[in-house]
Order: structure tokens, then C-alpha cells, then sequence
């Protein structure tokens, strides 16, 4: 069962790997056995990740990319298949999130998380589904979506529509693309305690959050290891449009 699981010989995509899960994910694919294209914005950020994977062997090319870009990502894609050869996973990590009441959140906020988080999703999904199926190849994408695509709280009204709206586009791109054997499924992860939020988790307001989650403790970003490889891999051949929660209960707890 283990073999269905890995992905030696695959190429990988991980966008938004500068810092946080982005990180995470690039280890863990690339312990799985595959070929890891890491990318950001800020292309300098990554050099530590790339030396690090490299240094115990693994196959990895770092690039520059800005999702709310076309033509960044097309520059970005090619890097890739020279470096690595074709795609074969797509992990759309890249978001951000601003934190303001909805009445005082300015057009140009709205924008910046919009664009990022589902219109940068979107054409990087289109990007690499276009040269999957004009290459005839089969592929997979794992959209980062967020257990707030499924409920809400206040201070990110951009980031909750975000998500909800990556959601039901991966559903929408499941169902057309299903045909040309481009699975793509969304992965949202609760309350995950990475190097930016260690601190809030230990102050009264993140412990009062810690006691909503019905299994009383913050997610590990290796939490999310076994949905991530079951969506990028084999083992989740028969699976798309799908939506995977690993919150530890928390969509499913009571008002």
C-alpha cells in the first residue's frame, strides 16, 4: 500500500514556499520521492529550502513566480520543465490574508487578497491543466483552500470569500477536466501552528480558540502529510472535486 503512496520519478510544483506550510509541503513531497519546484515571489527567500532538500539529495529547482501574474507563471512553468522536465503535481499553496473589519477594508486590500488567493490559483491551475492536456498527460492539483472556505470568522471577510470561492472552483474544475484525467481536489487545513503564529497560540485569546476545537490542541503542520499525499498521489487516483478537512473536528463543532 505504501508504493501507492509515492511518488518517486513525479515532478511537483509548490507555489507560495517561501515561509510556512509552503515549506512544509515542498519537504514532505520531496521525502515522498519526488522532484520539488519551489516558487515565490521573492525568489531569494527559497535559496535556504533549496540547499537544504539538495543537501540530502533531492531532486529540486527554485523559481520566481507571482501567481496574480500570467506571464510571471508562464516563465515560471517553462523554468520548471527545463530544470525538472514536465509537472506532474500542482500544490496551490500561494495566499495571504489581510486582517481589518469589513466596513474599514479598503478596495485595493480586497484586491490584493482576491487576486492571490482565487484569481492566482485559478490561472495556475489553467496553466498547467493547458500543458497537461496538449501534452496529453495526466496531472494533479491540490488547492490549499482553508477550513474558513467552510465557515467564517470576522476581521478577514477577503480571505474567508477567497477560500470558499477556491472551494467550489476546484469542484467546477474537477468536473470539466475529469475527462482529460487532471484530477484536482482542495486540502483545508484548520488551525495549524507554523513559525508566524507560535506566539498567538500561547496567549489567552489563542488558548480560548485552542478550547473551540473539539480535539483541544493546534494542528502540526505534519498533520496534513497524509491528506497531501493521498490527494498527489495514486492513492487518491479515484478522487476529484473532493474536500478534505484536517482541522481536528473544528468544522464540525457546535456554534
Amino acid at each position: 500500500m505504501s508504493k501507492r503512496f509515492d511518488l518517486s520519478g513525479k515532478v511537483a510544483l509548490v507555489t507560495g514556499a517561501s515561509s510556512g506550510l509552503g515549506v512544509h509541503f515542498a519537504r514532505t513531497l520531496a521525502a515522498a520521492g519526488a522532484s520539488v519546484a519551489i516558487a515565490a515571489r521573492r525568489a531569494n527567500r527559497l535559496d535556504s529550502l533549496q540547499a537544504e532538500l539538495q543537501t540530502v539529495g533531492h531532486r529540486v529547482a527554485a523559481t520566481e513566480l507571482d501567481v496574480q501574474s500570467g506571464e510571471s507563471i508562464t516563465k515560471a512553468f517553462d523554468a520548471v520543465e527545463q530544470a525538472l522536465g514536465p509537472l506532474d503535481i500542482v500544490v496551490n499553496n500561494a495566499g495571504i490574508s489581510i486582517v481589518k473589519p469589513a466596513l474599514e477594508m479598503p478596495e485595493e486590500d480586497w484586491d490584493a487578497v482576491v487576486d492571490t488567493n482565487l484569481r492566482g490559483a485559478w490561472l495556475v491551475a489553467q496553466t498547467a491543466a493547458r500543458r497537461w492536456v496538449a501534452a496529453r498527460r495526466p496531472g494533479a492539483i491540490v488547492n490549499i483552500a482553508s477550513i474558513l472556505g467552510l465557515r467564517t470568522i470576522g476581521q478577514v471577510a477577503p480571505y474567508n470569500a477567497s477560500k470558499a470561492g477556491l472551494i467550489h472552483l476546484t469542484r467546477a474544475l474537477a468536473m470539466e477536466w475529469a475527462r482529460h484525467d487532471i484530477r484536482i481536489n482542495a486540502l483545508c487545513p484548520g488551525y495549524i501552528e507554523t513559525e508566524m503564529n507560535s506566539d498567538f497560540w500561547k496567549t489567552p485569546a489563542g488558548q480560548r480558540l485552542i478550547e473551540r476545537i473539539p480535539q483541544r490542541r493546534i494542528g502540526q503542520p505534519e498533520h496534513l502529510d497524509g491528506a497531501l499525499l493521498l490527494l498527489a498521489s495514486e492513492a487518491g487516483s479515484f478522487m476529484t472535486g473532493s474536500v478534505l478537512a484536517v482541522d481536528g473536528g473544528h468544522t464540525v463543532s457546535s456554534l
